[in-house]
């Protein structure tokens, strides 16, 4: 009987460990933590907002608004600080999102990305139904030359939920967003 209890432990510990441990989780109960940024900072004329509700038992931000590429505009995004958490052996972001069909962006920054117009991005899109988004730190994409190749993940310094890059109307629920092994 204890052999078979021990190999059911190992079986769990190891089923376990193959989604991935957690490094940070955020399931925006502290909606102080993120900040609404629009490209009217530098003279876009995109308009939106973020709402933190709940339903059920879950919080949800809903990014939202009309992203306009008027005036070398296009972007509107919420954004968190990471400067102090050990982010080292993150391998992965995992994010369970739904919305409206469209195209979206996590942004990652890191202690190399000095000019306000440089990240690291990777896309996903969204349907009605919430569903689970992996995206492996590796396969970000820089923005621009000057940037390393890849992520390094103990440099990391923020994230974003970005409606990025063309005319569209943004409407994005995010309730979870998780750093992982």
């Amino acid at each position: 009987m204890q052999k078979i209890l021990i190999v059911l432990l190992l079986s769990i510990t190891f089923i376990s460990g193959s989604n991935g441990e957690n490094i940070l989780k955020d399931n925006f109960t502290n909606k102080n933590e993120w900040t609404y940024i629009a490209d009217n900072v530098m003279g876009g004329v995109s308009k939106g907002g973020v709402k933190f509700n709940s339903f059920d038992s879950d919080v949800y931000a809903l990014l939202s608004g009309d992203v306009s590429t008027e005036n070398n505009g296009g972007f509107i995004q919420i954004r968190r600080e990471l400067k102090n958490i050990d982010l080292s052996r993150a391998k992965s972001i995992r994010l369970y999102a739904r919305g409206n069909n469209e195209k979206y962006f996590i942004f990652l920054r890191t202690t190399g990305t000095i000019l306000p117009w440089q990240y690291y991005s990777h896309e996903f899109t969204v349907n009605e139904e919430y569903n689970e988004f992996i995206m492996p730190i590796k396969d970000f994409k820089k923005s621009g030359t000057l940037l390393a190749k890849q992520i390094n993940p103990k440099k990391i310094t923020s994230v974003a939920i970005v409606a990025y890059g063309r005319d569209h109307v943004a409407e994005i629920y995010v309730k979870e967003l998780e750093f992982i092994e």
